[in-house]
């Protein structure tokens, strides 16, 4: 029995020179296991406020994915208030409740803030399995 209401959301964060790798997630995600997935390049429509949407997605979300990269870890970008979105929300979370999953597109440094959960490496072989093995325990 799902513990949700509602169908499982997750938000996509990423630094935007990934975008095209995060498509790639977006498709597995969303497409092909339907899961309810917030990725800007789909969701936000011209002419909105694209600040508030982001921290809504973020809000509303169940599972925040955070897309690694050694260009997200470079200073500057919207990205980084995103993170700290998310990071305000697991503090109000229960110790045992994922809500956070760093996903590293490539090699790269976990930040210091992120050090605290798993993360999975997209570019392992298993590494997509087990991102939806975390996914499918928040259900």
């Amino acid at each position: 029995m799902s513990k949700l209401k509602h169908p499982l959301r997750v938000f996509l964060c990423y630094a935007h020179s990934d975008k095209a790798e995060v498509y790639k997630l977006y498709d597995r995600v969303a497409k092909e296991v339907g899961i309810e997935t917030w990725f800007d390049a789909e969701k936000l429509l011209p002419g909105q406020d694209w600040e508030h949407e982001i921290r809504r997605g973020i809000l509303e979300s169940d599972v925040i994915v955070i897309c690694l990269s050694r260009q997200f870890n470079k200073l500057g970008g919207y990205r980084h208030k995103e993170l700290k979105i998310a990071l305000e929300k697991a503090s109000l979370l229960p110790d045992n409740e994922i809500f956070i999953i760093p996903v590293r597109l490539e090699k790269c440094a976990l930040p210091g803030r992120l050090r605290r959960w798993q993360c999975v490496d997209l570019f392992e072989v298993e590494g997509y399995r087990k991102l939806l093995q975390a996914l499918r325990e928040c259900l």
